[in-house]
């Protein structure tokens, strides 16, 4: 028996050892932590359960006959993250470079099986030179089922993805699927093919950084929703968005005890908003003063600009943000932002976290590059995102809403709970000024004093159609409240929405326009 309980502690030891000191020290060298080093500093302590330690690879060939090593370069389990259960997975990149074979893709996907038995978010660490080439088809087949686990898994329990190293070729499409992507600046990357390949097939010469650092995939793809400067800034950061979901999908996002007045009256608001309409402000200071104090959580904050989501919390409650951004674009939708827009609501719809619309959109951006880019598709995606989506909805007009761009952003018309607007809302067709170029164009190209009075017809076309209180006359707003109100009177709204209730009639899945 004591011989045993020996083997057992030398097996133990070999399994943390990883791929042993030499490897650890390199992987410490390059500013980065090995895989349960991140483990242990994600989990609340001590709440680490480990799955399949002892197991090791099956090939032996191509030189991969004495390299039995515990755990296969992947470690798998879950534990407690601010004592709720999250399934955790981490590549190590000490064994084998952290490569994936088949032995190591049933780990994966044993863990993540599990974690939607039992309903629960799974967050992995990836660091990984990509596919075991000694595996060949193995471990191809292994990526395979890894992919159909993220699409069976999405809108059921929360994904995330950590980028702490190497992510390329088939890998990256794992990380893709999931709900939100991490990536640490410098030291990870994402691509499909590398830049060598790059130069050999196009010519064109290009760095890592520059093809699929943290930076180029936060703010030019959008691959990336948060480009962090540590890993534990990663892990911490991953940490404080767990704490807006909920575990999966039947249950509610958690809330909190409050601890900002729900009363509060933010006198800010009342001139937050510039007196002439093309004047920008920034969006982010509205939702600031709007939600609990402290608590608006952005996400994707580097890329589409001239939309802003995120999460905060109302009284304690979470809820998901969409605001356009004046201050970007003068808040425009366009082919990202609106792609941008599109993912979140939906992400926030699977997961039962109700959405709160700040809308200030002068409408789509104009331009041959959008409309060849496709921006009717993509435009349309935002438009079904909240057609579909069975949450409560909330929706503030601060400012300007014009053109198709007032219906996409969560209007009565898309099913929307609640709609306001600020008495300096303008919603119309079109802006005034465009409005009286067309209506008046004849009279304006005779008329002597063609600028002056072609202000006055702006003016007097603000002020009888481009106001908020038309579209109160007709239901689509339900109220015109001062801006000190909007806090207390979304309070109000979200208890009373609580216990929504809405279904579509059956169907497999609806054809969004991708």
């Amino acid at each position: 028996m004591e011989d045993r309980i020996d083997e057992l502690r030398r097996k133990r030891e070999e399994a943390f050892e990883g791929g042993g000191e030499e490897r650890i020290e390199s992987q410490h060298d390059k500013g980065k932590m090995t895989a349960r080093e991140r483990i242990d500093y994600f989990l609340d302590d001590g709440t680490f359960n480990e799955f399949d330690r002892f197991r090791t690879h099956r090939t032996h060939k191509f030189g991969m006959e004495e390299k039995q090593l515990y755990g296969d370069g992947v470690v798998t389990g879950y534990g407690e993250v601010n004592g709720r259960t999250v399934f955790v997975f981490a590549h190590d990149f000490t064994v084998f470079g952290g490569s994936l074979g088949e032995v190591f893709a049933e780990k994966v996907c044993k863990v993540m099986d599990k974690a939607v038995e039992v309903g629960a978010p799974v967050v992995g660490l990836n660091d990984s030179a990509g596919a075991r080439i000694q595996e060949g088809v193995g471990s191809l087949g292994g990526f395979g089922e890894i992919f159909r686990r993220n699409t069976e898994a999405s809108g059921v329990v929360p994904q995330i993805s950590a980028i702490m190293g190497p992510c390329a070729g088939g890998a990256v499409y794992s990380p893709a699927i999931t709900d939100f992507v991490f990536m640490v600046k410098d030291t990870s990357h994402m691509f499909i093919t590398g830049p060598d390949v790059i130069k050999t097939v196009t010519g064109e010469e290009v760095s890592f950084e520059e093809l699929g650092g943290a930076v180029a995939h936060s703010s030019t793809s959008g691959v990336a929703h948060f480009a962090v400067d540590s890993e534990e800034e990663a892990l911490d950061k991953i940490a404080l968005l767990l704490s807006y979901l909920p575990q999966n999908n039947v249950e509610d996002p958690p809330r909190v005890d409050p601890w900002d007045d729900p009363e509060r009256a933010a006198e800010e608001l009342n001139t937050i908003v510039p007196d002439q309409p093309r004047k920008p402000y920034d969006m982010t200071d509205v939702v600031d003063h709007v939600v609990d104090e402290g608590s608006f959580f952005e996400v994707h904050d580097d890329f589409a600009k001239n939309v802003v989501v995120g999460f905060a919390r109302l009284d304690g409650r979470s809820v998901g943000i969409v605001a356009n951004q004046p201050r970007v674009n003068a808040g425009t939708l366009d082919i990202e932002a609106s792609e941008k827009g599109a993912r979140f609501v939906r992400f926030c719809d699977a997961f039962n976290v109700p959405i709160l619309t700040l809308v200030d959109v002068p409408g789509f951006l104009p331009g041959t590059d959008q409309e060849h880019g496709g921006i009717i598709r993509h435009g349309a995606k935002l438009l079904y995102a909240y057609s579909e989506a069975t949450v409560p909805l909330l929706t503030v007009i601060t400012r300007k809403a014009y053109g198709g761009a007032y219906d996409v952003m969560a209007s009565k018309h898309l099913g929307a709970d609640v709609n306001y607007a600020w008495p300096t809302a303008e919603i119309a067709v079109m802006g005034p000024q465009g409005a009286v170029n067309i209506l008046y164009r004849k009279e304006l190209a005779e008329a002597s004093d063609a600028e002056a009075r072609r202000q006055d017809l702006i003016d007097e076309y603000r002020e009888e159609f481009a106001n908020p209180y038309t579209a109160a006359d007709r239901g689509f707003l339900d109220d015109v409240i001062e801006p000190t109100e909007t806090r207390a009177r979304l309070i109000e709204d979200l208890e009373m929405l609580k216990s929504k209730r809405k279904s579509y009639p059956d169907k497999k899945h609806g054809n969004l326009p991708i």
